[in-house]
């Protein structure tokens, strides 16, 4: 209810001649003042004109006025700068540390708003809007969806950033460790992240002209390769791994399994590992062709690769298939452009002071082709239209951030709903 107040204080959605002081005052906003999402007053600098006299200075909102003793205000030098107090219910008096009476003005939340409010937050709906989502303008879709798409991309950057503090600015480590989680494709990301930080690329470099080798590391630091299974490959891939864990010292990462149930055979992890392997087989430096050529045609190509002949008939050690080749799909290199290439290209750019590189993550985003889920089938469903990768990322942003939080009060579609 207080962050509801502070919504209608911030953007005048009350009628500005009902706002009046406990003593009858009328009170005129000529500034609400700068949010503050600190520690201290709620909005800063703001000014007010009570009964023909205009003060400058800090609000403080409250639902009850005796919130104001409650949360110790009145003991705060902080909030002696305090030149009006907004409350929903006057049943105190407020006083600064030096005892000087605060002017007090009722704020009232309008029926429309509540009503709007509580027609949005009270619905048990993945997307409770849905249905009145044809009201917004398109541009302010438009607007409100490209603020989204940054705000993903910063937060996936953040990561990126982190990991390459805790890798001594090593980008091909952090490349690495990224692509990595991409391939384990939500339900074994944090398993595949895991894996990639118990394995330096360096160790993955040094084996790279023999596959075998490659992919026996990858296997074994999954913990793949503790059966016993009556075949060759699999033979070889044990005892080779068991040589490289005793050179390189190797610790399996013990809390992070990969997990097998509930995925269909093209996403196994014994897949997705294979693949892996050939891809680092075959590059060297991927991060550095990255750098060099990031058009779409370029980076498809990159992971465009074959498999051992192994895994022409197989989807793991224990599940045989027709033969049939088993490459990176488009579908997967796409997830792996969004979620991988255009967070590093971006995170390389603002970290290098190189802006190009920014723009050309961005348009990147604009050639890949949209993301099918059902995260994002309930907005198209409603009416949006999705042209690309960006949308699709602008509308995952919506729903994670916003839409499943419950935090209509911040977006920019449940503003425009809420004030109507």
């Amino acid at each position: 209810m207080e962050r509801l107040l502070q919504y209608i204080w911030k953007y005048r959605l009350y009628p500005a001649f009902d706002l009046k002081t406990t003593e009858g005052e009328t009170v005129t906003v000529v500034d609400p003042g700068i949010e503050n999402t600190d520690a201290g007053p709620d909005f800063f600098n703001a000014k007010v004109q009570i009964a023909g006299t205009v003060w400058a200075g800090n609000v403080e909102i409250h639902r009850k006025a005796s919130d104001w003793k409650n949360h110790r205000h009145d003991h705060d030098p902080a909030y002696d700068s305090i030149i009006l107090h907004v409350v929903e219910e006057a049943d105190a008096i407020v006083y600064r540390t030096s005892g000087e009476i605060i002017p007090q003005a009722i704020l009232k939340i309008p029926e429309t708003i509540q009503n709007n409010m509580d027609w949005l937050l009270m619905r048990d709906s993945p997307l409770p809007c849905a249905e009145r989502l044809h009201e917004i303008e398109p541009i302010h879709i438009s607007g409100w969806m490209n603020t989204l798409l940054t705000e993903r991309l910063e937060r996936k950057v953040s990561g990126i950033l982190t990991l390459l503090e805790q890798n001594h600015e090593d980008w091909n480590e952090v490349f690495y460790i990224t692509l990595m989680r991409s391939f384990g494709l939500g339900n074994n990301s944090d398993a595949f992240e895991s894996l990639a930080k118990s394995l330096p690329f360096k160790y993955i470099r040094k084996q790279r002209c023999n596959s075998l080798q490659i992919e026996a590391l990858l296997f074994g630091q999954a913990g793949l390769l503790n059966e016993t299974i009556d075949h060759p490959y699999y033979e070889a891939l044990k005892q080779e791994y068991l040589f490289l864990q005793y050179k390189y010292r190797l610790i399996p990462p013990i809390h992070s399994r990969v997990k097998l149930m509930r995925l269909r055979p093209s996403n196994f992890p014994h897949l997705r590992l294979a693949q892996l392997a050939a891809i680092w087989t075959q590059h060297d430096t991927l991060f550095s062709k990255i750098l060099e050529d990031h058009r779409p045609e370029t980076l498809n190509r990159c992971f465009d690769v074959t498999l051992s002949e192994y895994w022409d008939t197989h989807y793991n050690f224990r599940m045989p298939s027709a033969l049939k080749k088993k490459p990176v799909g488009k579908a997967t290199t796409h997830i792996i452009l969004i979620n991988t290439v255009v967070p590093i290209l971006f995170a390389y750019g603002k970290v290098k002071q190189k802006p190009d590189f920014c723009s050309q993550a961005l348009s990147l985003l604009e050639q890949i082709r949209p993301e099918r889920n059902s995260l994002v089938k309930k907005f198209t469903d409603a009416g949006l239209h999705v042209k690309n990768a960006s949308d699709t990322q602008a509308l995952i942003q919506l729903r994670r951030e916003y839409c499943e939080k419950k935090k209509c009060l911040y977006c920019r579609i449940g503003f425009s709903l809420i004030k109507k």
